[in-house]
């Protein structure tokens, strides 16, 4: 019996997450699981990727196929190099909190204090009462000259 990891599909049209899955390479898709081992959720920002190493090193040492898109995300998490014996990959990229993005505005406004630039709207907005007293103005002037 010929054993693969591979995704199983869940979720909506549009929105699709997988399960990381050991299963039969003659099951369907979406079919019966040996064992799960991992989530992966695509459409996040950042994706998810959640891989049970430990789960993943055993089926991979079994002699176990992994997919190429499973084959993608066990090269992220660093669990094929685990199992190949090479080096680490970098670490994944964590999502960026209020306060990160908080101090890169102030590091950006400070480098702005130098220049001319004072904050304000190149074009001015227009405000509610000048526009009324515009079409006020506009419908004086053409009764004046209906009259």
């Amino acid at each position: 019996m010929a054993v693969k990891i591979k995704l199983k599909r869940l979720g909506k049209i549009r929105q699709p997450h997988y399960r990381i899955v050991v299963a039969d390479s003659r099951t369907r898709r979406d079919g019966r699981a040996i064992e799960e081992i991992g989530l992966y959720h695509p459409t996040y920002n950042p994706s998810k990727i959640e891989v049970d190493a430990d789960r993943a090193q055993y089926w991979l040492s079994v002699g176990a196929q992994p997919t190429e898109a499973v084959l993608a995300i066990l090269k992220l998490t660093g669990d094929w190099q685990k199992h190949k014996g090479l080096p680490a990959p970098a670490p994944l990229l964590q999502p960026a909190t209020k306060e990160d993005k908080r101090a890169s505005f102030d590091v950006f406004a400070k480098t702005l204090e130098g220049d001319d630039a004072k904050g304000e709207a190149i074009t001015p907005k227009a405000k509610k009462a000048d526009k009324k007293a515009d079409e006020a103005d506009a419908a004086a002037s053409t009764e004046s000259t209906e009259a």
